[in-house]
């Protein structure tokens, strides 16, 4: 019987498979698809320190910093760049807003720079006349998320960690006894722990856990390099990712290291239907050539779409269960799955083996939720 064993393997739990072999723990992942499918392979893979709250900020920041050692070694195999962030200020109201995420990231020790409209249409001369400005935070970067997820399982694996194919259909118990899972096959996997990450698919496993899913597009244009520098995302961005209704779009452009564009974003509720719809991505793409004119005039090859797990409250469940203590979640990164896996891997398996964190876990716990307090087995 394994020590723990991890429902998902997408950059989530591959990376909390990794931390907690890496404390020498035996590990076992089971997951129905491949690893690193899911939410991580539809979404961009920025690597973006994000501040509408402090705790988001601080698991961010931390997780960057974590990302940042981990693809020192070899940066080709995560498909990484340094790209940086500019958060677009379309009027002097944004560029106010981007006063205050420069002094609030500032403190937080990021480099970041306010740039005035001259700065701005220097380092980005794609967008649109007639913007104010921005802030260029220069430590955010990218990476191809489902090669980053393949890494970290396969280091899991070298200390010692298994991956076991099936589809989780529920899990059992929750006791200091251990905890298990039937696979829809009908097989019974216990384990001493079950570190909950599956995403959007959470909830089915867990009713009283408190997460929904957002779903989202992106489109990707043929090979245009030199177009974008930076990652662009306009300040209304923090407005739509953290709507707790309604159907939104948003500007978010990414260079990616081929030289394709990526475009996002959209969210969407009520739904888990993973077809695209043509009237969402066409008021996605209108939207963004609205602040890049040319990207109107560029081949998109291709269009997919992904579900995002949203948690009421925009941060993470990252902890044990307060009422069933053999299980433990991490899931609800909502659009900060990739940014924040890394620091939540490392957030949980502190708290799994008693250790001490960088920064402190209450704002992440699973019992900040009345309905899980409340659950019974």
């Amino acid at each position: 019987m394994p020590d723990v064993l991890i429902v998902g393997a997408g950059i989530i739990g591959a990376a909390c498979a990794d931390a907690l072999a890496a404390r020498g723990l035996n590990v076992t992942v089971v997951e129905q698809d491949v690893v690193g499918s899911g939410a991580t392979a539809a979404g961009m893979g920025h690597l973006v320190a994000m501040d509408d709250s402090p705790a988001e900020l601080a698991l961010s920041a931390w997780s960057l910093e974590l990302w940042r050692g981990f693809v020192r070694e070899y940066p080709a195999r995560h498909e990484y760049s340094q790209c940086g962030t500019i958060w677009v200020a379309a009027d002097d109201e944004e560029m106010a807003a981007a006063r205050i995420k420069a002094q609030t990231m500032a403190a937080h020790g990021l480099q970041c720079g306010l740039l005035d409209a001259q700065g701005l249409y220097e380092r980005e001369p794609q967008l649109r006349p007639g913007l104010a400005g921005g802030l260029l935070v220069g430590g955010d970067g990218l990476v191809y998320p489902p090669k980053s997820a393949r890494i970290l399982m396969d280091r899991a694996a070298a200390r010692g960690a298994k991956l076991v194919s099936g589809s989780v259909h529920r899990i059992d118990g929750g006791s200091d006894s251990g905890v298990s899972v039937v696979l829809a096959d009908g097989t019974r996997m216990s384990a001493g722990r079950v570190v909950l990450a599956a995403g959007s698919r959470s909830a089915a496993l867990l009713p009283e856990l408190p997460v929904q899913a957002k779903k989202g597009h992106i489109a990707i244009t043929d090979r245009y390099p030199g177009f974008i520098r930076h990652q662009l995302v306009e300040l209304g961005y923090i407005k739509s990712a953290h709507a707790a209704s309604g159907d939104s779009v948003a500007f978010n452009l990414q260079p990616r290291p081929t030289g394709q564009i990526l475009i996002g974003s959209s969210r969407q509720f009520g739904t888990t239907d993973l077809a695209v719809e043509s009237a969402m991505m066409a008021r996605m793409l209108r939207h963004a050539a609205a602040f890049t004119p040319a990207l109107a005039n560029m081949n998109v090859l291709r269009c997919w779409t992904g579900l995002r797990a949203a948690s009421p409250d925009g941060l993470p469940v990252i902890g044990q269960h307060p009422v069933r203590p053999g299980l433990w979640l991490a899931t609800g990164h909502e659009g900060l799955g990739i940014t924040t896996s890394l620091a939540t891997a490392q957030l949980l398996a502190a708290q799994l083996t008693g250790e001490s964190a960088a920064i402190p876990a209450q704002p992440y716990l699973p019992s900040r939720f009345e309905q899980m307090r409340s659950a019974h087995d």
